[in-house]
């Protein structure tokens, strides 16, 4: 049997990244590991908003860090004692599989199926998609179709996006 030691898991607020991250969770404590939770936040895109809001990078890093922090609450909370943080910038399709697997040392990733409509994923292609391709370890992809319609996220990220805003 695998016996992971340092789990990496990508989050973005999404429902299907919670599922992934309760996910890892479990398989942190099960196997006694080291759990790194990342968020990347996808700077190709701040270049054209920026020209009309020059706050966003600010809100996007204030929600990363809170959305973290309610993450790292939770995993301790469930009994996970070594739990990292990572906030990075770029592309989460070039960052995660390749930058955080070095830096973290991760023998698995975990991470949700999607997060894209279909239409996205078409075009551009999935973050999961590209971690699944590109990393040198073992990679759990949590399915998320079979999210019951009554799962409540424990880190709600609304509230998160409206205390960033708020901050300001």
């Amino acid at each position: 049997m695998v016996n992971y030691k340092n789990i990496l898991i990508a989050v973005d607020g999404s429902r299907e990244a919670e599922w992934a991250f309760h996910t890892a969770v479990g398989a942190a404590k099960r196997n006694n590991a080291k759990l790194t939770i990342i968020n990347v936040i996808d700077t190709r895109s701040f270049a054209s908003v920026e020209a009309y809001d020059r706050s966003i990078s600010d809100r996007a890093n204030a929600f990363a860090k809170k959305l973290l922090d309610g993450y790292e609450e939770v995993a301790r909370e469930k009994g996970v004692t070594d739990v990292d943080k990572i906030i990075d910038y770029g592309s989460p399709k070039a960052i995660i599989p390749k930058k955080a697997v070095e830096k973290t040392g991760a023998d698995v990733i975990v991470c949700g199926s999607s997060g894209l409509n279909a239409v996205e994923r078409f075009i551009v292609g999935s973050v999961s998609e590209a971690i699944v391709r590109h990393a040198p370890c073992d990679v759990l992809v949590v399915r998320t179709e079979t999210i019951p319609d009554e799962f409540e996220p424990v880190v709600a990220t609304d509230e998160l996006l409206a205390e960033a805003k708020e901050e300001e």
